[in-house]
């Protein structure tokens, strides 16, 4: 699937969900998805399990959902079970040996297991192909390739050459490539939150976030679309994916902005930008937050509180430029018949606030690991699907909602899933053959052994890296990648992974792919690029808030300089402010660009804090 036709596949997707439509699988896929949540949440509980079971019965619960469920023509649907049952027999191989293959470290002695192994690379390949398209596959392949064949590449990016029994084997039957650390935060910490999301999400969460923002911002200048950058971003911090958090909240929020008389590309735009912006959103950051403790080792606290403020400046530049176009567009506030009462507001917002409140109670009082935590408030959240906006239960809906939370979570883990595997594969590749190393000495190459220039060319290759993935799994393979080099070049090992992350993001407003967009401008019925433009002047701090990461570090400081963070924030929100005016106001062009200039000026020239 190509980002233009995301818009309709989503809406295919809607159409084959067998809770809203009565297609006669349902049953099967609502059980499939409710052992996937069980299998999941049991690995939290049951302990220690080896990465050679828990892995690969992963990967067999992925392969249904992205090659059978998603197929669109006989064909797909045909080799899709074909591909799935020879998957699943190959990860089943896996499992039941793990005690031999563990003690093999790597190297495949029987043609059994090289033809196991192949299999396992094939299915990985195209599962990821049939969940987000060719660009992932292809890079895969490439660096597959080579691994395989890098011995006849000449000059210092050749490699001495790898026996196929020990690069299949170190890919597929070893705790690396399919199996390694990459996998296992895909099992264990971003399949709990897709479904901490998706419980959430099946409930009357979604509501509360909308009534919440609406109270909160429906009575202000271009309130309506601030009321989206608020639901939008609420939601989008525990979706793990801007493009899924467009297709839900834009749902509501892109006609009621066009209903409240606002340009169809202003609406889209806004609703693409707030979706992307709640990946960087605390507390969850779309499990973002918790893979970069797995990646770092650094405390969830520490990560909480450098990502605060940068996430504050970019939703306040945001606001910023809503409102420079309300002044162009005269746009109104929402009517107050149409906020919702405040009886409403508390009650729907109970939805969400139980399980954050127990999420957050569990991991800074508890003191559970972030996995554990969101486990136990995944179950507050199914205890509050019996429950609808009266507070009053209802069997019937219990009922349809545990299923809809099943499915959704099902498909999503399913999706991230394939797109992880397929991702660690190019790590394996990586290790293998010292290619990472050789990536960051070109870096530093090409930068001069300069810190700027070498942050613009990772920003170009996470926007190429970042192509058509969900936000957390483009952060990982573009870390993989840029992560040493920005180490490398004295770049403190939390500050490159904020970096990276967030630059991990351009891809969802940036053309030539912004995913988020597309899906926007498709709910829209508007031209794409109108919407991108518009996006893109509203994201602005997308751009430029990670570099200001890099030349102000009080920003990343809050924890242990509280004035200093402050100050500096106040003085980068200034200048963003008069970036944003010079981008959006309606000024002569010459004092535009002295805006952008000036505000450039004040982020970038060092002061005194």
């Amino acid at each position: 699937m190509n980002s233009s036709d995301a818009s309709s596949s989503a809406t295919a997707a809607d159409a084959r969900d067998p809770v809203r439509s009565p297609w006669p699988g349902a049953p099967l896929w609502i059980a499939l998805g409710a052992l996937s949540v069980v299998f999941h949440l049991g690995l939290i509980f049951h302990g220690l399990t080896p990465a050679l079971i828990s892995r690969p019965l992963h990967m067999a619960l992925v392969l249904p959902w992205v090659l059978v469920f998603s197929a669109r023509t006989p064909w797909q649907r045909i080799s899709g079970l074909g591909l799935t049952a020879l998957g699943i027999a190959a990860c089943g191989y896996i499992a039941l040996n793990e005690d031999a293959l563990s003690g093999q470290y790597g190297f495949i002695d029987t043609p059994l297991q090289m033809a196991v192994g192949l299999l396992l690379i094939v299915v990985a390949l195209e599962a990821a192909r049939r969940a987000i398209g060719w660009p992932l596959p292809l890079v895969t392949a490439i660096a597959l390739g080579y691994a395989a064949l890098g011995q006849y590449v000449p000059g210092e990016f050749g490699h001495p050459g790898l026996p196929m029994a020990s690069l299949v084997g170190s890919l597929t039957i070893a705790e690396g490539g399919l199996w390694g650390k990459l996998t296992g935060v895909s099992v264990s910490v971003v399949a709990i939150f897709v479904i901490f999301g998706a419980v959430l999400n099946a409930g009357e969460a979604g509501r509360g976030f909308m009534n919440l923002a609406g109270a909160a911002a429906g009575r202000l200048t271009g309130g309506g679309a601030k009321v989206s950058v608020i639901s939008s971003a609420l939601m989008g911090s525990i979706s793990g994916s801007a493009s899924a958090n467009v297709a839900s909240t834009g749902a509501i929020t892109i006609p009621s902005m066009a209903r409240l008389g606002y340009p169809r590309s202003l609406a889209a735009a806004v609703e693409a930008v707030a979706s992307s912006g709640g990946q960087i959103m605390p507390p969850l950051m779309g499990a973002g937050a918790f893979v970069m403790v797995e990646l770092t080792g650094t405390p969830y606290t520490e990560i909480m509180a450098a990502a605060l403020l940068p996430a504050f400046l970019y939703f306040a530049t945001v606001w910023l430029g809503i409102n420079a176009f309300a002044t162009r567009f005269d746009l109104k506030p929402v009517a107050a018949e149409d906020r919702p009462a405040a009886r409403e507001v508390i009650t729907t917002a109970l939805f969400f606030a139980v399980p954050f409140a127990i999420l957050l109670e569990r991991i800074f009082h508890a003191g559970n690991t972030p996995q554990y935590a969101a486990s136990v408030a995944i179950f507050a959240g199914l205890a509050l699907l019996a429950m609808n906006t009266e507070l009053k239960v209802s069997g019937t809906e219990f009922r349809a909602r545990l299923a809809q939370a099943a499915l959704t979570a099902g498909r999503q883990i399913a999706v991230i899933g394939a797109i992880i595997l397929c991702a660690s594969l190019v790590i394996g590749v990586l290790s293998l053959t010292g290619l990472g190393v050789k990536v960051t000495s070109a870096i530093l190459s090409l930068s001069g052994g300069q810190l700027w220039p070498a942050l613009l060319l990772i920003a170009l290759a996470c926007l190429v890296l970042g192509m058509e993935v969900p936000t957390t799994a483009a952060y990982v393979i573009c870390v993989s990648v840029a992560g040493p080099a920005l180490t490398e070049l004295g770049l403190p090992l939390l500050t490159a992974h904020l970096f990276v992350f967030w630059f991990a993001l351009l891809s969802t407003i940036t053309p030539p792919v912004c995913g988020a967009v597309f899906i926007a401008a498709g709910m829209a019925d508007e031209n794409w690029l109108k919407v991108a433009g518009k996006a893109m002047a509203l994201g602005v701090g997308l751009y430029v808030i990670p570099l200001a990461m890099v030349a102000h570090p009080a920003l990343l400081d809050l924890g242990s300089g509280v004035f200093a963070a402050l100050a500096t924030t106040l003085g980068v929100l200034i200048g963003l402010g008069l970036v944003s005016y010079g981008l959006i106001g309606r000024f002569a062009w010459w004092l535009r660009a002295a805006l952008v200039a000036l505000g450039l000026g004040v982020i970038f020239v060092p002061w005194p804090v």
